[in-house]
């Protein structure tokens, strides 16, 4: 049977959110739940490698941006944001999970995003697949409201970088770079 490789026990303070106040006064579920996905990113990362851990996590990321989807038209009561509308979903959706995102630009044919924060919060430190979801719940509700999206990350906290540059493109026009994701909108059985 293939073995996943033994990973190396590391010393109190060595992994992010440690830093001496990881005893049980400041153990929580949020924390506790950061630091699981970290070490089930870094597992799948070590066992598939880091293109496939971060199809994984697309996968997930895709499947999660449909049900924010649907909750957020559901509660404004529309069938479909418009362009400004998709932008301030997304800025509203990161800062509910305690992202620091916020709308550089927006375009007819683009919607430039900033991020001072992570919702993962220090643990996503070197775990750039993570990043899938953000690409993921960005694609697949602008895609699910304006009919396509193609997603770039240019700058990531994960990659080490200070904040995160994302672009959501709305239009297939231009030469796509190949680390960009695209997503379309996914017919529903109502017809919409």
């Amino acid at each position: 049977m293939n073995q996943p490789p033994e990973r190396p026990r590391r010393e109190r303070g060595e992994e992010p959110g440690e830093k001496g106040r990881a005893g049980p006064e400041e153990l929580d579920r949020d924390l506790f739940l950061r630091r699981m996905i970290r070490e089930l990113t870094g597992v799948l990362e070590d066992v598939v490698g880091p293109k496939d851990a971060a199809g994984y996590i697309a996968t997930v990321g895709s499947i999660v941006g449909e049900w924010l989807d649907a909750r957020y038209r559901a509660t404004a009561g529309v069938t479909a944001f418009d362009v400004e509308g998709v932008a301030r979903v997304l800025v509203d959706l990161k800062r509910r999970i305690d992202g620091g995102f916020f709308v550089r630009e927006i375009h007819a044919d683009r919607i430039v995003l900033g991020n001072t924060r992570c919702p993962f919060g220090e643990f996503v430190v070197g775990r750039p697949s993570l990043c899938m979801m953000t690409s993921n719940v960005f694609g697949r509700i602008t895609a699910e409201n304006l009919g396509y999206a193609r997603v770039r990350l240019d700058a990531t906290i994960a990659a080490g970088h200070p904040g995160c540059e994302v672009v959501v493109f709305l239009t297939r026009e231009g030469l796509p770079d190949p680390e960009d994701n695209e997503y379309f909108r996914v017919p529903r059985l109502d017809g919409t």
